[in-house]
């Protein structure tokens, strides 16, 4: 038997999931995102360190083998009502182009933390994770799952 005051806690958390409250989104958002950095991070740090490619191209190719995984994860998880958990290849462009923006902003944050202000490279990866969090998200939200009214059918 669950406690009182903790089942009160789990209903209200049930509701707001199923309500998909913004902030379980943002939360959801940031647990793919977990897996997405990891896959990110490796490839990146191959294409870097071990085939020494070029900065910007490391972080590219890093984004490209990230940005499938990270479309199915939100399609099925973290945006599933709004996208009827069904992949879709127009969906699929959206986030692609959604997410080419993040990674503007991931790579001009990495290329001024590294180049400009003296960061380390790691520090500087990390910090561009973030700011292309805030972008994604931004995006992912309001505008590739934005809620859309019903069809008439």
């Amino acid at each position: 038997m669950i406690p009182a005051p903790l089942q009160n806690i789990l209903d209200r958390l049930t509701v707001a999931w199923h309500e998909r409250a913004i902030a379980l989104k943002a939360i959801s958002f940031a647990s793919v995102g977990v897996v997405n950095t990891l896959i990110d991070l490796s490839v990146f740090w191959v294409c870097y360190n071990i085939l020494a490619l070029q900065l910007v191209l490391c972080n590219v190719l890093a984004w490209l083998v990230a940005v499938s995984f990270s479309y199915t994860m939100n399609t099925f998880v973290t945006f599933g009502p709004e996208s009827g958990h069904t992949l879709r290849w127009r969906d699929y462009g959206t986030f692609v182009l959604s997410g080419i923006t993040g990674m503007v902003a991931a790579t001009a944050t990495l290329v001024l933390l590294k180049d400009w202000a003296g960061m380390g490279v790691l520090p500087a990866k990390l910090i561009s994770i973030l700011v292309s969090f805030v972008v994604n998200f931004s995006l992912s939200h309001f505008v590739v799952f934005r809620a859309r009214p019903p069809t008439n059918q």
